[in-house]
């Protein structure tokens, strides 16, 4: 058994032994609202934004990007589970910023081992074989944060399955400070019109 596997093991025999009343949460979200951000180990939602077990959807990814997927989470958490509000949050020093669709569809078709990044420019340094598969993958990159931002409200907000009455907001988080920071334009495009 590896470290890690023991090391969530005993965390989760610590937290079982106190779960106390969080069985009797309900299935939907108390505060009916849904988080979009990304699963950056340096972000955590239920931090940056007050939540306790049971306030909220958090719906994450690579770049907290509006895939297909995370919309599917979203249509559920409204049509199924009745949020009534939606954030998209990026944030600074995002991972998605440093590659494009073609160097990781090389990449991976040099290797399947881990890559280096020597903060500029990422090398596959593993070896074995690699699979052409990756260039039928859309890997969402980033480009230009703010951007993405408005790129993703706008998505969700233009889906024809997303209706016109959910308010979607547009953040970053500042990974150096903590702070949330509003994308306007993107704010203005989610904003409800119901």
């Amino acid at each position: 058994m590896s470290n890690i596997l023991n090391e969530v093991l005993a965390a989760n025999d610590v937290y079982s032994a106190d779960f106390g009343d969080k069985a009797s949460l309900a299935m939907p979200p108390k505060r009916r609202f849904a988080v979009l951000t990304c699963m950056d180990a340096r972000l955590d939602p239920a931090k940056f934004a007050g939540l306790a077990e049971g306030d909220a959807h958090v719906i994450r990814n690579a770049g907290g990007r509006a895939s297909d997927d995370a919309i599917r989470s979203l249509v559920i958490s409204y049509k199924l589970l009745g949020t009534r509000e939606w954030f998209v949050i990026h944030h600074t020093n995002c991972g998605m910023e440093t590659f494009t669709n073609e160097i990781i569809r090389d990449l991976l078709a040099n290797s399947l081992e881990t890559a280096e990044f020597d903060g500029q420019n990422w090398r596959d340094v593993g070896r074995g074989s690699g699979s052409r598969a990756g260039e039928y993958v859309e890997f969402l990159t980033i480009q230009n944060l703010q951007q993405s931002v408005i790129d993703d409200v706008e998505r969700i907000r233009s889906h024809p399955l997303v209706p016109h009455s959910i308010p979607i907001y547009g953040f970053l988080y500042d990974v150096k400070s903590g702070r949330l920071i509003e994308v306007p334009e993107s704010t203005r495009i989610g904003r409800a019109t119901l």
